[in-house]
């Protein structure tokens, strides 16, 4: 995967969590022409504030909703076929998941590229504030 997709990946995916907060389902694969078109993020500064407008966007979505409504179940189709359905709730820890996949990816991207790996869970070889 290439570092750019990557970060827009990354920068992105809490946009997830509002979607299966309060949409019914996801079609990857929608008809022709109706796949929303999204800019494409090409500097730093453009990626960070996507990940800010996503992640507020992410959040309000779990601040506004509740555990019955998050047991409420959540379908992802391809072309109008399910091929997940899964509880609200199961959706977004495979979704946190999925993003701490990927941000890790980049970690491994920054490193090759000889950018400082900021500290994540704790203190980085670069970045050592929570030691």
């Amino acid at each position: 995967m290439k570092f750019g997709y990557l970060s827009d990946m990354v920068a992105n995916i809490p946009t997830w969590v509002t979607m299966i907060v309060n949409q019914d389902s996801l079609d990857v694969n929608p008809p022709a022409g109706s796949r929303p078109q999204r800019e494409q993020l090409t500097t730093s500064a453009a990626l960070i504030a996507a990940l800010e407008k996503s992640m507020a966007g992410g959040r309000a979505a779990l601040q506004s909703t509740n555990d019955a409504h998050l047991k409420t179940m959540w379908k992802l189709l391809a072309g109008g076929t399910v091929v997940l359905e899964e509880a609200r709730g199961t959706m977004i820890r495979d979704t946190i998941n999925h993003w701490v996949h990927h941000r890790g990816q980049m970690t491994v991207y920054l490193r090759l590229m000889g950018a400082k790996v900021p500290a994540l869970y704790g203190p980085s070889a670069d970045d050592n504030r929570f030691a």
